[in-house]
């Protein structure tokens, strides 16, 4: 299955945060943001590669949504098309621009705009 099904979209598109497990090191996880574009889900660094959780995502290829009581296990891929990753910073923009707005320009950085992630299911 390469989509997610319309509740789990609906809950990764309404949270405001997620926690990214990806299993190195017994970490508990990182608390990031996750958007939602064309139904899907896509996540990217704010500290860019030097992100340990996008490191371990992008090695591994695999990781785990925590949102709420579910966890939802994902596969992380690059995403390289450049239109892609300029609708996935709109919808950072709109999802968390008026609330949270250096955050979100940190997020909207052209160094780490290459950190997108295309979160397929597991």
């Amino acid at each position: 299955m390469d989509k997610f099904d319309r509740e789990t979209l609906e809950v990764l598109d309404e949270a405001e945060e997620v926690r990214v497990e990806t299993g190195g090191g017994g970490s508990p996880g990182a608390v990031i943001w996750a958007v939602v574009v064309d139904d899907t889900v896509f996540v990217r660094s704010v500290r860019g590669e030097k992100g340990r959780w996008y490191r371990e995502a992008s090695a591994n290829r695999e990781a785990a949504l925590r949102v709420d009581d579910r966890r939802i296990l994902v596969r992380a891929v690059p995403e390289t098309d450049a239109a892609t990753i300029e609708k996935v910073s709109a919808a950072y923009r709109d999802k968390y621009g008026a609330s949270y707005p250096g955050p979100t320009a940190a997020m909207l950085r052209e160094e780490v705009l290459p950190t997108t992630l295309r979160l397929l299911p597991a």
